[in-house]
């Protein structure tokens, strides 16, 4: 794998301090130590010509039941940054070994806003310190918990855990923790002429569309601050990644946005495809396309409909969820299930399609345009509606840069980043479509371009229909595929090789 020239140039100012490491996903990935790690990464935000100004990821990892450290050097703990630069279109990842206690790097915050609630992600998981954090507590478990989760030694299953019984006392420290001191938060619970009003929303409320809670300051009807508390929909996801096969984890995969069906599935497949070196047949990767965009315009009118209603629009959401429902009746006839079907297969897709889908999948393309045109008409154009979002939670692209913001929410300031176009995947790059985008980083301006995903979403689709290849809809591949039995009864390797696939996942 050749090394972009930023890596190079990081190795002749660096030296013997930076150690590059080959990888299978094709990234480049270099080592440094605690002590260097915060200068490494401003040279990669700041020195550099063209730089890598996004932090895509931060997070850690448990080596120390790790048998396999070939081109890494010891380590109990990993804490690893995912840097991103969209003028290179290029991504480094920089490691940093620890070993032994205390568990501590700097805190890079200063260097990214982004970096608050990554580092407070990394403590509550795996108890590494990050020296000068400006809050460095707990984020996804409760402020009661015991423990670091993500460590490897942590039980992962409750019958691994003594009984819950939730005495009186604990009771009592579970209210008490629950308690917002708004001092904690660095906010001043008054001022000289008055004083500020402290409002729970949420855990449990229609408005935040989820286990969410916001804790409100008001200065009368005026919201001065606010902090988020979203640990209460934490799932564990990964943990329970831990004590699953390759294959039975895709099902989990579904359900973290519960909204996004295979379009979650995807990411996952891609990486464990990269790192196996399995190569998917083309009818396999266009499927996969073509249902990814049936569930993105899915989950984009559970957006639509509730935005609307959230602003005082109560109609659209009944319209919308009956387009939704037209489409979880094509996803239902092609993959059995509807929200969460678990369909995507290591190597492909579960089956084939059914006989005569494109019918199905071209009635919805005659259908929902027309659609389109209307919630145009009745929500993009009200002017309650524009005034409700207009010049409301505006960012420009440099804050939307700085605090990690991807998707929507950075193609509504004029940023024209895609993944699908810009590092094209399962075929992408043969298809034609736009990517829709903005400048004014307000509500409106995201509702516009989620709006103008749904018509791409509906082009990508249409090309699907007309240029569908034929071949299988799996790779054969045995990590991804039993042999034919019919080969087992007479080739003793081929008899081996199921017996394995099967008994290991």
């Amino acid at each position: 794998m050749p090394t972009i020239e930023a890596v190079e140039a990081i190795k002749a100012y660096w030296g013997s301090n930076i150690t590059i490491q080959e990888t299978k996903d094709q990234i480049d990935t270099i080592w440094t130590s605690p002590d260097n790690v915060k200068d490494v990464l401003e040279f990669f935000k700041v020195r550099l010509e063209r730089p890598f100004s996004f932090l895509y990821d931060l997070t850690a990892i448990d080596e120390r039941s790790r048998r396999n450290r070939q081109g890494q050097p010891p380590s109990d703990f990993t804490v690893v940054y995912h840097l991103l630069s969209f003028e290179r279109n290029e991504a480094v990842r920089v490691k940093v070994p620890l070993i032994g206690e205390p568990l501590s790097l700097p805190s890079i915050t200063t260097l990214w806003p982004s970096a608050n609630w990554y580092e407070r992600e990394v403590w509550d998981m795996f108890g590494i310190v990050f020296d000068d954090h400006p809050h460095l507590r707990r984020i996804l478990m409760p402020p009661t918990w015991t423990g670091h989760p993500l460590r490897k030694d942590h039980p992962a299953r409750a019958t691994e855990m003594p009984p819950f019984h939730l005495s009186d006392d604990r009771h009592e420290k579970e209210e008490e923790a629950l308690q917002f001191r708004p001092e904690e938060w660095g906010m001043k619970p008054s001022r000289p002429s008055s004083d500020f009003m402290f409002l729970n929303l949420g855990p449990a409320h229609t408005g935040t569309h989820g286990v969410l809670r916001l804790v409100l300051q008001l200065d009368g009807e005026e919201i001065v601050d606010v902090v988020p508390d979203i640990g209460f929909h934490h799932r564990a996801a990964e943990k329970m990644g831990e004590r699953q096969t390759w294959h039975t984890y895709i099902p989990y995969t579904d359900r973290i946005d519960y909204l996004g069906g295979v379009l979650n599935e995807f990411p996952y497949l891609l990486a464990v495809e990269r790192c196996a070196g399995i190569e998917v047949p083309p009818r396999a990767q266009m499927i996969r396309v073509m249902l990814a965009e049936l569930f993105r315009i899915a989950s984009h009118l559970v957006w639509y409909g509730t935005f609307a209603q959230d602003v005082g629009q109560l109609s659209p959401v009944f319209y919308m969820f009956t387009d939704r429902e037209r489409i979880f009746r094509l996803i239902e006839a092609f993959c059995g299930g509807r929200m969460h079907p678990g369909w995507f297969r290591i190597g492909g897709v579960a089956q084939d399609l059914p006989p005569g889908w494109e019918q199905g999948v071209q009635d919805f393309l005659n259908y929902f345009p027309s659609r389109l045109k209307e919630y145009d008409a009745i929500v993009m154009a009200n002017p309650i509606f524009q005034a409700r979002t207009k010049g409301i939670g505006a960012y420009t692209r440099e804050e939307a840069i700085e605090w990690g913001v991807t998707g929507p929410g950075l193609r509504a300031t004029g940023m024209d980043w895609d993944f699908r176009k810009k590092r094209p995947y399962s075929g992408y790059e043969h298809f034609e479509f736009d990517i829709p985008i903005t400048h004014e980083g307000d509500c409106y301006a995201r509702a516009v371009v989620r709006v103008e995903e749904m018509r791409q979403s509906l082009r990508i689709i249409e090309q699907c229909v007309h240029r569908m290849p034929a071949g299988p809809y799996k790779a054969d591949h045995p990590l991804t595929t039993p042999p034919v039995k019919a080969a087992t009864m007479q080739d003793i390797e081929t008899l081996i090789t199921h017996f394995l696939g099967v008994s290991w996942g």
